[in-house]
């Protein structure tokens, strides 16, 4: 399997600078590219292949001071990832989006440059841990948790952040496969995601959303006071490093929570059913797209998708269409607008939380997607007499300590 180990680097001003100069000159390249890749267009009338343009690599150097001071193959890579660009527009074209050019890449907008398979390595150096770079440094960096012993370094991916600080990115191959999920799970839970509670589970647990208002108090507040400095002065570029990172703040306080949630419940059961929910149609809904995009469901889905393969645990996306209205007991759909949270069925009389009567169907589909069949626990007709109102068993804050205990065994995420 392959994993991604994210560390911070601690460089010097000099290695500041040193990275600065080997990232422009990788955006330069990059324009350069694009450059010639028009040009053979319209020469040859077709484009390009990624082999002729990384040949003309060595021609280069001969004439481009500078280029030869940065590692060969972060050239190459920069040459691969204007091809994985283009990749990207073809793929949006074929399912129907409008798409333009590939336009040059200002020194915002190129962030970063790779060292593929070869020119990097951890070391140690004056007792600490340092990052070797090919033709440029020895980089300190912050190792907060370990590379397993057998994982196989395959790229570092050295990045500058908004807020002006450097992260190295590790890919990691793993040899060991995953284990398989079991034929028969046994913990089975259904997740209904939403605005008021983040999720709730078919166990009774509903885990309240991530209170961030006051991180976004501080965001307007800090935005009002560059719109209000001069466009390139130093007071202006101190105001916008101080927004970056009140950006910054709010995405990791979010990734993290999102980070220990999946992993608990990969960890904790055999079978996960969730919704398969289209986020960017919601986002374009004129109501409640704010909230809609502070939630992050899809990133929840996707960590949570890739953390249930690592722990061999069923991930099972199932349509979304009705959970909602329709009775986890009898099966009868029953409209009810958005603002009515109880569940109560005029047919058969079961009564339950909006969002615990939605997980139960999750949960149910998701059973019916794999073709397990129903455990002993799981029909919400065997598992509670049909007058038994159903809410959630415990309530759980967002950032507490006891969603941390539970999440214990995930902080190494």
């Amino acid at each position: 399997m392959y994993y991604a180990y994210k560390y911070r680097l601690k460089p010097s001003d000099a290695h500041r600078e040193e990275l600065d100069r080997h990232r422009d000159i990788c955006r330069q390249l990059y324009n350069h590219t694009l450059y010639r890749l028009n040009e053979y267009q319209d020469d040859h009338g077709e484009l390009p292949s990624m082999t002729t343009l990384r040949s003309e690599l060595p021609d280069l150097k001969t004439w481009w001071d500078g280029l030869s001071d940065v590692y060969s193959k972060v050239l190459q890579t920069v040459v691969e990832r204007l091809f994985d660009n283009l990749k990207g527009l073809s793929a949006l074209k074929e399912n129907g989006y409008g798409v333009g050019q590939l336009k040059w890449k200002p020194p915002r907008e190129f962030r970063s440059f790779t060292y593929s398979q070869s020119g990097f390595k951890l070391d140690k150096k004056g007792g600490q841990t340092v990052l070797s770079l090919s033709k440029l440094a020895d980089i300190p960096i912050r190792l907060h948790r370990a590379i397993p012993d057998d994982a196989k370094l395959k790229q570092v991916t050295v990045k500058k952040e908004p807020t002006g600080e450097w992260f190295a990115t590790f890919g990691v191959q793993m040899d060991r496969e995953p284990p398989e999920p079991p034929e028969n799970p046994e913990k089975c839970v259904g997740i209904d995601v939403g605005i008021l509670k983040y999720a709730h589970d078919t166990d009774g647990t509903a885990v309240e959303s991530l209170d961030l208002s006051d991180e976004r108090d501080r965001l307007e507040r800090e935005q009002r006071k560059l719109s209000r400095k001069q466009h390139g002065s130093n007071n202006y570029e101190k105001q916008r490093r101080r927004v970056a990172e009140c950006h910054a703040d709010l995405r990791r306080k979010r990734r993290d929570f999102l980070h220990k949630l999946s992993a608990y419940y990969a960890r904790e059961y055999d079978l996960v059913a969730v919704e398969d929910l289209n986020v960017k149609g919601m986002m374009e809904s004129p109501s409640n797209s704010r909230n809609t995009a502070s939630a992050a469901w899809r990133t929840f889905l996707s960590l949570l998708e890739y953390k249930c393969e690592r722990e061999g645990t069923h991930f099972v996306a199932v349509n979304p269409r009705g959970t909602t209205k329709e009775c986890a007991s009898c099966g009868v759909s029953t409209d009810k607008p958005l603002w009515v949270r109880e569940h109560s069925c005029p047919a058969c009389g079961f009564e339950a939380d909006r969002d615990a009567n939605a997980a139960w169907n999750i949960l149910s589909r998701g059973l019916e997607d794999v073709g397990v069949g129903y455990s002993e626990s799981t029909p919400v007709e065997t598992a509670l007499p049909v007058d038994t109102p159903v809410s959630a068993k415990r309530v759980v804050e967002a950032g507490s300590p006891t969603l941390k205990e539970r999440t214990a065994s995930a902080v190494s995420e």
